[in-house]
């Protein structure tokens, strides 16, 4: 009885190693990509105009990729992303020779967001879900329950709801003016960004305590999950 016991107890634990360094690289990640660029963009906008200015913010974002290759002979791929982004939304932008197809781009993708997460929940088949297996390595027999579908489903409405906020907020800023939505963007959705993922992890750390599941939190590097 004591073995099967033991193991019962051991598969209520979910093991989350490196969190610390993950959520660090994160935040360097947001800052490189989507920060400093957008804020770079705001400041000289005015100085050196539209055209000069997007320039500057793709060449911050070729300079971090030159940088993170020279140190680490590697590149995150969230970089890359958010790189390639700022790229295709600035081409747009020269393209059309419109600041505001820059700004309105991002919204756009928050819309999409929302509708991807907030449609996932009302289907009963949350993204998040996905998205946690493929950072976290969480057992069939921890995913299999009832209580721990419903957090993931509401975690998937938290931060739809978020990006729905962040539509809100960059449109009422656009109203004020082109300088005020890139100051929005540059600093306000990050901070709103942030939040929802401490939202969010906050209410899924509370979801699974209740049902029985202890998180545990490890300084070791993060574990590989199968698959990956």
């Amino acid at each position: 009885m004591r073995p099967s016991t033991d193991r019962r107890r051991h598969a209520d634990v979910l093991e989350i190693s490196g969190l610390r360094a993950t959520v660090l690289r994160a935040l360097r990640l947001l800052v490189e990509a989507v920060v400093v660029p957008t804020v770079l963009l705001a400041v000289l906008l005015n100085v050196i105009g539209t055209t000069a200015s997007i320039l500057v913010a793709v060449g911050w974002c070729a300079l971090a990729i030159g940088f993170r290759w020279l140190r680490e002979r590697r590149l995150p791929g969230t970089l890359l992303l958010g790189s390639a982004a700022l790229a295709a939304r600035a081409a747009f932008a020269l393209a059309s020779g419109s600041l505001l197809v820059y700004l309105l781009q991002p919204v756009l993708g928050s819309v999409v967001m929302a509708v991807l997460f907030l449609g996932s929940a009302a289907l009963g088949r949350p993204i998040t879900m996905r998205l946690a297996r493929d950072f976290v390595h969480v057992p069939a027999h921890i995913l299999d329950r009832h209580g721990v579908r419903r957090m993931f489903t509401e975690v998937a409405v938290i931060w739809g709801l978020s990006r729905l906020l962040d539509v809100a907020l960059n449109l009422g800023f656009l109203h004020y003016g082109v300088d005020a939505a890139l100051w929005a963007r540059g600093l306000l959705s990050p901070v709103l960004t942030v939040l929802a993922v401490t939202a969010c992890t906050f209410w899924g750390w509370r979801s699974l305590r209740r049902i029985g599941i202890r998180v545990k939190v490890t300084a070791g590097p993060a574990a590989r999950p199968a698959g990956a």
